[in-house]
């Protein structure tokens, strides 16, 4: 500390000028040295740096104004106008990042020295990092299709334009029901979906039979199962990895609700979580088992659970809506009717349909149901999910698949059963 402070404050900048336009005139140089095109470059590591040290000059000699600075900018620009035609005309190269980098590089001494000095590095890491990764973005664009920009539109949509300008007011006297909380539950769960949608195409297309189960678990472990029994049947080889990865899906479920639990009822996430941490690593750790009984081979390639489909077409979020309405009423009447114990049923026969717009009701707290009986009714529907799912796996993936699927499924719905007698 008494050295720092006897350094003199410009000393200081006028070093890190220095050394961040070296870097990142290196990193120029480096990615044209291996593109073979050192010809091509406005200058070399020397330049970066002369033109941050003039940036620096510049501005500290007229301070405030900034005019001398501001000067400088229209000569450097001309500069490298001059630079930029000629180098379209020797190489019909249109590429202009390299200007665009040392018009950064002359903006570092301002910066430098008006700034705070996290700004500045996130400045020069984010030049460093994005110049580094033109061969990367160059082989992630030419993944994409025009529908992929169509999609990302619909999503920033409804949850960007949408949720913000949709009132929070109650549609009836009697029911919390608001277009504001229909539509956040619409946007959470498009998220989640879209999410592992992404995962799935970019950053995994080909990857292993146990990712698909994983990652379509956290869009959906019931259409998950069902897909994966099915292709189980035509590769009766890889069978414990198909049923390993129908385990792993719904070890995903309890991450997707606890996800779930966490937007729409925090002091309810603060309560349960330890209990669903257990529920997703007994079924993590069944799904293991499963993959490892009398199995060696764990490296086949699956080709994806459809990940060319679309997860946000508005026709899922019509269906999504109405059932999360439906819910809402028909949670309303049954508990005003039958009370607790017409929940308990209620939630058992949910678990036979899509149990997230159940769930989402009872997290938003609209009926003023207590804490215990949301949790009960959480894990009551997981039970009866659970055994769906069970029921379906065994259906399409035939008789191999059963004493995997049973004796797995059994044993996380007794640990489901226990956690719901205990919690």
């Amino acid at each position: 500390m008494e050295l720092t402070g006897t350094i003199p404050p410009a000393l200081i900048s006028f070093l890190l000028v220095t050394l961040f336009s070296l870097l990142i005139g290196l990193s120029q140089r480096q990615i044209h040295t291996l593109a073979h095109e050192s010809n091509r470059t406005f200058g070399t590591d020397r330049t970066f740096t002369f033109i941050g040290i003039l940036g620096f000059i510049l501005f500290l000699l007229d301070g405030q104004k900034a005019l001398l600075f501001m000067g400088g900018g229209v000569v450097l620009s001309l500069i490298m106008a001059i630079s930029y035609y000629h180098h379209i005309r020797e190489f019909k190269d249109y590429g202009a990042t390299t200007i665009f980098v040392a018009l950064i590089t002359y903006c570092l001494g301002p910066l430098i020295l008006t700034q705070p000095l996290w700004m500045v590095l996130l400045i020069v890491v984010t030049v460093l990092i994005f110049t580094e990764l033109k061969e990367t973005f160059i082989s992630f664009s030419q993944k994409f299709d025009r529908y992929e920009f169509i999609t990302l539109a619909k999503f920033l949509i409804i949850a960007g334009v949408i949720l913000p300008i949709l009132p929070d007011e109650p549609i009836m006297k009697d029911l919390s029901l608001t277009p504001y909380k229909i539509w956040l539950a619409i946007v959470v769960i498009s998220s989640i979906s879209y999410f592992s949608y992404l995962l799935k195409k970019f950053i995994f297309p080909n990857g292993s039979i146990i990712l698909s189960g994983i990652l379509g678990g956290l869009y959906s472990s019931t259409a998950t199962t069902i897909i994966l029994a099915r292709k189980s049947k035509k590769e009766p080889q890889h069978i414990n990895q198909y049923m390993a990865a129908i385990i792993f899906a719904t070890a995903m479920m309890y991450l997707r609700i606890l996800i779930l639990i966490l937007v729409f009822s925090p002091s309810l996430f603060l309560r349960i979580w330890p209990s669903f941490l257990v529920l997703f690593l007994c079924s993590t750790l069944t799904g293991v088992f499963v993959l490892f009984f009398r199995n060696r081979l764990i490296t086949s390639k699956d080709e994806g659970l459809q990940t060319d489909t679309n997860p946000l077409e508005f026709k899922v979020a019509l269906i999504f809506t109405a059932l999360y309405i439906a819910f809402t009423f028909i949670t309303y009447a049954v508990l005003r009717r039958y009370g607790a114990p017409g929940l308990n049923i209620l939630s058992l026969l949910v678990g036979l349909t899509d149990i997230d717009p159940f769930l989402i009701n009872l997290f938003q707290g609209k009926l003023g149901i207590p804490a215990d009986a949301i949790v009960l009714a959480t894990l009551q529907s997981i039970i009866s999910n659970n055994t769906l799912k069970m029921i379906y796996g065994c259906f399409f993936a035939g008789k191999n698949a059963r004493i995997y699927l049973v004796s797995g499924f059994l044993l996380i719905i007794a640990v489901t059963i226990i956690t719901a007698i205990i919690v």
